[in-house]
């Protein structure tokens, strides 16, 4: 059994901890405002650019003069993974999620006689996928959105995904991240960015149509204009994926420090219970030894 001592060191150690959990939480959420209220913004226009770049490619899809990122190679033989993760670790499932759903894909690739290469963004990504998948893992991208998530960022990483695709290392990629429905539900979305999806993954405001029945003239064009936006709409997917998983990220920081902050309360609490039990259980003792004694006297 702990002497009363070595039970004073372990509460005030919880004590300790629990200060910086609670610290944690609070700037997570601070922060959870931020990133939420940039995700939210870049939805809508994210959403937009994709659905009209869906309406310009669905007329040229078919032709041999369509751009590269929309036709694709015409194979589907070697798959470039994007898993955007974060640099920093006490965010609850968040990394693990992700890379979960990664790991869980590449295994059907691999099963299937693909071959699978990886891009990561963040050092959690790296050291998780790192372990079984070293090999395959052609470039990473860390710091990223240290101080708040930048489009530039976004930008180069699309522009070393399209310099790869130019260069025909792959045929299919699709990039994986946290998509925020609130602090405490993130949801993993793989989205494929190269070729270009045509068809609608449901989650466009149907409300809204793609198209208002008008007949439309393009200068230059379609093929001219596709091979500027597709991308630009690259660019401005990941930059969304980003700004998703930034919000992800603090949403599930503040519930895990929550949690380890109540854990940590009730840890003291049993702790200072067994404290008072030892120390009235050493005091009784010492009263039972005082007066054995005097009446052996």
């Amino acid at each position: 059994m702990a002497t009363l001592k070595e039970l004073r060191t372990r509460i005030n150690s919880v004590k300790a901890t629990q200060k910086i959990t609670s610290a944690m939480k609070m700037v997570a959420a601070s922060k959870l405002r931020r990133a939420q209220d940039a995700a939210e913004a870049a939805r809508p226009y994210a959403d937009r650019m994709e659905r009209m770049v869906r309406s310009l490619a669905a007329s040229v899809a078919d032709n041999e003069s369509a751009p590269a990122q929309l036709r694709g190679t015409g194979a589907d033989g070697t798959h470039l993974h994007v898993v955007a993760t974060s640099d920093r670790g006490l965010c609850g499932g968040f990394n693990s999620s992700i890379v979960r759903a990664a790991r869980r894909r590449i295994t059907e690739l691999v099963d299937a006689g693909k071959t699978v290469k990886l891009i990561i963004v963040g050092r959690k990504g790296r050291e998780q996928l790192g372990r079984d998948y070293a090999g395959q893992i052609i470039d990473t991208f860390d710091d990223v959105g240290l101080r708040g998530v930048k489009f530039a960022e976004a930008a180069a990483i699309a522009e070393a995904i399209s310099k790869r695709f130019d260069d025909g290392e792959f045929d299919v990629c699709t990039v994986y991240y946290n998509h925020f429905k609130s602090a405490v539900s993130q949801v993993v979305t793989p989205q494929q960015l190269i070729p270009f999806a045509l068809e609608d993954d449901g989650e466009a405001d149907e409300a809204e149509p793609e198209s208002d029945g008008a007949i439309y003239e393009f200068e230059p064009g379609e093929e001219e204009i596709l091979e500027d936006l597709l991308p630009r709409n690259m660019a401005v997917q990941i930059f969304r994926a980003l700004l998703e998983n930034g919000a992800s990220e603090q949403g599930a920081r503040m519930m895990a420090m929550d949690n380890a902050t109540r854990n940590a309360g009730e840890m003291i609490d049993k702790l200072t219970l067994t404290y008072n039990r030892s120390r009235q259980a050493a005091i009784t003792k010492e009263l039972i030894e005082i007066v054995s004694g005097a009446e052996a006297l």
